[in-house]
């Protein structure tokens, strides 16, 4: 059986292992495959039964010209780069993975907070620079620092990442209000569901965790924006294209919104135009928060096990049922 991975690098750079995943067929991985380039596309999946992919896309001409594929699995949790409707109209299972990076994801949020509340990075490299052994006095700083405790952070998206996020920034003594779709018990334990017009109202910090949807889609714009705290907070590092990035940006240049932590954007890799670049206050990351190590052994241990299922017949974590 030929297996085949198309982008492998960003999941494995060299510290990871393929070797459980080669035991189950014939291995090519490909660190990168041209993501516009079909037909480079088509020749590296070839005659491959079992097809894995972080963001190479698989379009219905792709899925045509590879008769030979039964089977593709996802090296991430979303799964909008391959035409999953009509895999299944092919009868092709589309797996991904659902649960990796809770603990990673919602640590980096709060470790982008705490960066925005603190600028360490910032005040590292003032001092690595000379500035505090020329200073005439014992300590400085450049930056307005916050202290969080007491403030009330807003969790749009209140699933197992938010959740995860709003038990440490209780622990932090703030409190917590969730926005979710689906309230749950597990979630009125640590926050209060309020609508989203009370959340935009009352928060100090707004955090996203939610899925991306059509109905979602720049969410974060100069409506929402107009109904928020002066000085709020803002975290992304859920999907970039919940918010309206010119709408952002316009607001952290007006003092509107305090201050942005972004570790997503609309377009990846960020485009050398984009609005945030030059936003006042606003610190982007190159969508890292899922890049732990543990975190990725986590989406190789499931890509295994997909592909594991697959092979005795009865697929797991299929999106296109």
């Amino acid at each position: 059986m030929k297996i085949v991975v198309l982008d492998g690098y960003t999941e494995n750079p060299g510290d990871l292992s393929w070797d459980e995943l080669a035991k189950l067929g014939d291995l090519t991985v490909y660190d990168r495959t041209p993501v516009n380039d079909e037909a480079e596309i088509i020749r590296r999946i070839g005659d491959a039964e079992m097809v894995y992919t972080n963001k190479t896309p698989i379009s219905r001409r792709v899925i045509d010209a590879c008769p030979n594929m039964k089977f593709i699995s996802m090296l991430a949790t979303g799964y909008n780069v391959v035409d999953y409707a009509y895999a299944k109209e092919k009868g092709i299972p589309v797996t991904n993975v659902p649960t990796y990076g809770t603990a990673s994801v919602s640590q980096f949020s709060i470790a982008l907070l705490l960066e925005v509340c603190h600028h360490i990075g910032h005040h590292d490299a003032s001092v690595h620079a000379g500035n505090w052994a020329k200073c005439i006095d014992w300590c400085y700083w450049d930056y307005p620092l916050i202290e969080l405790d007491g403030k009330t952070i807003g969790i749009i998206g209140f699933g197992r990442i938010g959740q995860s996020e709003g038990r440490i920034a209780k622990a932090m003594g703030m409190k917590v209000l969730a926005y979710d779709l689906y309230p749950n018990d597990s979630g009125r334990a640590i926050a209060d569901y309020v609508s989203l017009d009370e959340l935009y109202a009352k928060a100090d910090v707004i955090s996203l965790h939610c899925n991306l949807t059509p109905e979602n889609t720049c969410m974060i714009n100069k409506d929402s924006i107009a109904k928020m705290k002066d000085g709020v907070i803002l975290i992304n590092n859920a999907r970039g294209q919940l918010i309206n990035e010119q709408d952002v940006a316009d607001a952290l240049n007006s003092g509107k919104m305090g201050a942005a932590g972004l570790d997503v954007v609309y377009t990846e890799p960020i485009r050398e135009d984009n609005p945030l670049l030059k936003a006042k206050n606003c610190i982007i990351t190159p969508h890292i928060s899922w890049a732990p190590k543990e975190s990725r052994q986590r989406i190789m241990d499931c890509a295994v096990e997909n592909a594991k299922a697959y092979i005795a017949g009865s697929p797991i974590n299929v999106v296109n049922k």
